[in-house]
């Protein structure tokens, strides 16, 4: 038997479980993926019609134009298409806003995003005339852009802090969404065409859409993956980052960038979809630990998971009708939150 000394073998010993843990997460991750595809799969199968997988395949890959072939190029795979994207941009939006602002149970509508979208919206429908959701889209993005300047202004700019920030999303917040009711309280029209946008739903997508949202998200994802290292030093707090030389004032300020970018088209596309930026990065966060180099890259696969598994209830519940993607996500969604929250003041006392 060879024996093996101490100092031989004490590096390796001590490097095993940081492998093990690595190999586990990535191990996790093509999982992930995996369970990705087959909802992506049953988002195009079902549907107040039901299709058989051989015959999705055939729509997908050997296109004759034929009624269901028609259904799932032109209706369902735009679909499908958007609700992945639109699931990693609220994904990655959430667990950013989360590590910027240090609050494992924020989420876009914190710092007024989603209020901004809104009230863009909404004047448009009321004093510009628009109706189509092509033309929504645009409004819906600027409007988020505008509050995201706004915020990190009010929130001290250079001196921002996540509290401050936090707390001038919330100011913003509550003023836009008054604009937005009092606008619909005085525009029946208006009130009428934004009571489906407002819900949140996938079922008006195709793919222009699609085309007109996916760069601002791909940028936004890109961005947001990279500050991953940056955010974890934010975590620490402000004076250990700066000791570890983090640019806390360059993160928060391409942290705003990419969220900006990311739920804004989000946002823009589908409405304001609720709990999907704040459930599934707060969940992601118990099985990957602190590191933002993991979260964010399986806040980006599970979030479309959680969408379009919603997506797909909805259609079911209520066949030949479907429930709007939003309506579903908040039923999930507000119980989950209650227990989190309970959760956590549990483990605080």
């Amino acid at each position: 038997m060879t024996l093996v000394s101490p100092a031989k073998a004490g590096p390796e010993t001590a490097s095993a479980p940081p492998r093990r843990r690595t190999a586990r997460r990535a191990a996790g991750l093509v999982a992930s993926l995996g369970v990705l595809l087959a909802i992506a799969a049953a988002s195009i199968a079902i549907g107040a019609k039901p299709i058989p997988l051989d015959q999705v395949w055939h729509g997908l890959f050997h296109y004759t134009g034929s009624d269901t072939d028609v259904v799932i190029r032109d209706v369902r795979l735009p679909r499908t298409i958007l609700g992945v994207l639109v699931g990693v941009g609220l994904g990655l939006a959430g667990a950013v806003i989360q590590a910027l602002t240090r609050n494992p149970l924020a989420d876009p509508g914190l710092l007024g995003l989603n209020a901004g979208a809104s009230a863009a919206v909404v004047s448009a429908i009321s004093f510009l005339g628009i109706t189509s959701l092509t033309g929504y889209v645009w409004f819906a993005f600027l409007g988020t852009a505008v509050v995201s300047v706004l915020v990190y202004a009010l929130g001290g700019s250079r001196s921002a802090t996540p509290v401050r920030l936090a707390l001038a999303g919330m100011a913003v917040y509550a003023a836009l969404y008054g604009y937005v009711n009092a606008v619909e309280l005085l525009d029946t029209a208006a009130l009428d065409k934004m009571r489906f946008w407002t819900v949140g739903s996938l079922a008006s997508a195709n793919m222009t859409v699609v085309r007109q949202v996916a760069p601002f998200l791909l940028v936004g994802a890109v961005l947001a993956v990279a500050l991953g290292r940056s955010l974890n030093a934010v975590a620490l707090g402000d004076d250990t980052a700066r000791a570890l030389g983090s640019n806390l004032n360059r993160t928060r300020a391409l942290s705003m960038v990419a969220v900006t970018l990311l739920c804004g088209a989000a946002t823009a596309a589908c409405g304001p979809i609720a709990f999907v930026g704040l459930i599934v990065p707060h969940l992601v966060r118990a099985l990957t630990g602190p590191d933002m180099r993991w979260i964010l890259p399986y806040a980006a696969v599970l979030s479309p998971v959680l969408l379009l598994g919603a997506d797909v209830i909805g259609r079911l519940v209520t066949r030949p009708a479907e429930l709007q993607v939003g309506v579903v996500t908040t039923f999930v969604g507000g119980p989950l939150f209650i227990f989190l929250v309970r959760r956590r003041r549990m483990a605080q006392l």
